[in-house]
């Protein structure tokens, strides 16, 4: 999906947030990168073969300044059917 030289990073890769944005939404709160993620102004995505990533903003109750919330691990969509 990627025609940026060098590529972006692919879906998969661990640092796939730093694609570049193809489309963005922000009175949706949503925008799609090139690598076909996407993010969500929460700081979650959604990877292109259904896996989400929890959102990674710093702690709301400011308790533990620093501190980020623990993000669950990646699960994957269920369909209905």
């Amino acid at each position: 999906m990627c025609r940026h030289t060098p590529p972006c990073p692919a879906a998969s890769a661990s640092d796939h947030l730093a694609a570049h944005v193809v489309q963005s939404h922000p009175e949706q709160g949503w925008s799609l990168l090139c690598n076909g993620v996407l993010i969500f102004e929460d700081t979650g995505a959604l990877l292109p073969d259904g896996v989400i990533e929890a959102p990674h903003r710093p702690d709301p109750a400011g308790s533990h300044p620093g501190r980020v919330l623990q993000a669950t691990a990646p699960r994957r969509m269920q369909t209905a059917g």
